[in-house]
């Protein structure tokens, strides 16, 4: 499908929020479609939490627009809150209140039909099964993180928007979470921020990093990759220890060579070349043999760096 055909769930024009003198946000425009899981990136004060929250309906703009679902998020608030889901980073509960009780609770205020059944959908999908009948001040931070995003998900919205929705968890629950993350994107929008940049490889189709309020990137993750490494490195070793930094240097494509220890070589090109070739036809002309040859993979944690330093 042509992605002009797939629907855009939200949007956002020129969105700046200003407290005082400072700009929070600053003219950040950008747009999030069903079926995609968008990861929103940035330091901490970058603006990423003013701008769900502005999203969310939370706090107004002071400039610039936001729909969601086609509905004004100033003009139009309960319609464009009723179909937006939001886990936020401090995840406020009722800790008094049982985990079965105040999902029903919740699903009460969205008018949520079949309350019981969705509640049991919502208490499976999200792993709280045998602590359904528990208090939520007595569940650990992993387990209210999942009541948090049952809540979330119990009015079916269009839209998810999660801040920080892994905080907390063990290895094999963030791994479940980011399992339902992944399938509810399938269905739905889902804005995921993040300070853990591996967890937007494994989930993520697209990534927004913003600096200082001001929108810096907006790309699929390997284009992003790809597009910010802005050069390519190939770490090789010969058997042979006799090659020298002024031979390897001679390979075509070859920018830079830096000793890597042990006898390992690490060479440097542009991110448009793969000089893997070159260097194996060097080895073949030289009668060496290669034991690695070896393209290292440009992270988006290093791109952030790059972006946000």
């Amino acid at each position: 499908m042509r992605l002009s055909a797939i629907p855009v769930s939200v949007k956002v024009s020129e969105l700046v929020k200003t407290y005082e003198s400072q700009r929070a946000v600053d003219g950040i425009s950008f747009e999030a479609r069903k079926g995609e899981v968008l990861g929103f990136l940035g330091p901490n004060g970058a603006g990423k939490t003013t701008t769900m929250k502005i999203i969310t309906g939370y706090l107004p703009p002071t400039s610039g627009h936001v729909e969601v679902c086609g509905f004004d998020v100033t003009a139009d608030t309960m319609a464009s809150r009723s179909r937006i889901g939001y886990l936020p980073e401090h995840n406020p509960l009722y800790k008094e209140m049982y985990v079965r009780e105040y999902l029903t609770f919740t699903a009460g205020l969205h008018k949520v039909a079949k309350v019981s059944a969705r509640v049991d959908e919502m208490v499976e999908r999200t792993g709280l099964a045998s602590h359904r009948h528990k208090q939520i001040g007595e569940l650990s931070k992993g387990y209210r993180q999942r009541v948090g995003l049952a809540q979330a998900m119990l009015h079916n919205p269009d839209v998810l928007i999660l801040d920080e929705p892994t905080s907390g968890l063990d290895p094999n629950q963030i791994v479940e979470i980011r399992q339902l993350i992944k399938d509810l994107g399938r269905e739905k929008t889902v804005i995921l921020s993040t300070h853990i940049l591996g967890e937007v490889e494994a989930v993520c189709d697209r990534a927004i990093i913003i600096n200082k309020g001001r929108l810096v990137a907006d790309a699929p993750i390997q284009q992003l990759k790809q597009q910010f490494a802005g050069q390519s490195v190939v770490t090789v070793e010969f058997a042979e220890k006799t090659s020298t930094q002024q031979q390897l240097s001679g390979i075509k494509g070859v920018k830079l060579v830096e000793s890597a220890g042990d006898g390992r070589w690490k060479l440097t090109s542009d991110a448009s070349q793969d000089i893997r070739a070159d260097i194996f036809a060097f080895a073949v002309r030289n009668q060496l043999t290669l034991l690695e040859l070896h393209k290292e993979v440009f992270s988006v944690e290093d791109v952030f760096q790059q972006l946000t330093r």
